[in-house]
């Protein structure tokens, strides 16, 4: 009973209606119990589980992750899901999606030994992804200052270089008047 490495958690969390979720097939293969189990045991304790904790998704939920696992090939856990959920004897529902507080509240549904250890490493898969998240955003700010401050530099550095420019074309010396001056 070794934990799933990491990575393998974290190619399972979808980011779906602005939550990052993971799907209810996906937690089962982690727990290692069938969906349709995992799912009995949430029914049964639905109190435990409000909208913000987990929710089913919808057909067009549902046919966008089914785009996504065609479009990305390193999907194939979500592949295999959704092959299978065509076919006699797979799945006849929607599937459900757990938020980060969700899946912790299955530790206090599921009490395996492995439900214990895989809660565990999800949850810090949770929490690193949102640190990740969070310093991706702290760069993107300060890249967005760079660029404004690149921005004014160069429309100083113009505006110089129009002065110089300008200050290298002479004056065109007045022409000599040839002749005498009208009017005298």
């Amino acid at each position: 009973m070794q934990p799933a490495p990491m990575t393998v958690i974290e190619r399972r969390i979808y980011l779906i209606r602005s939550e990052k979720v993971m799907l209810d097939s996906g937690l089962a293969e982690l727990y290692q119990v069938p969906t349709k189990r995992l799912n009995e045991a949430v029914k049964r304790n639905r109190d435990r589980f409000p909208p913000d904790f987990m929710f089913q998704l919808t057909d067009a939920e549902f046919d966008d992750l089914k785009s996504q696992a065609d479009l990305n090939s390193g999907s194939d856990f979500l592949r295999s899901q959704i092959a299978t959920s065509s076919l006699p004897g797979g799945r006849r529902y929607l599937p459900y999606a757990f938020t980060e507080h969700g899946v912790a509240m299955l530790s206090s549904v599921l009490r395996s030994p492995r439900a214990i250890q895989m809660n565990i490493l999800i949850v810090r898969a949770f929490v690193r992804m949102r640190e990740l998240l969070a310093s991706h955003k702290e760069l993107a700010v300060r890249v967005e200052k760079l660029e404004t401050a690149q921005k004014d530099h160069a429309s100083v550095i113009s505006i110089l270089a129009d002065e110089i420019d300008d200050m290298k074309c002479l004056p065109e010396a007045p022409k000599r008047a040839y002749g005498f001056p009208a009017g005298t």
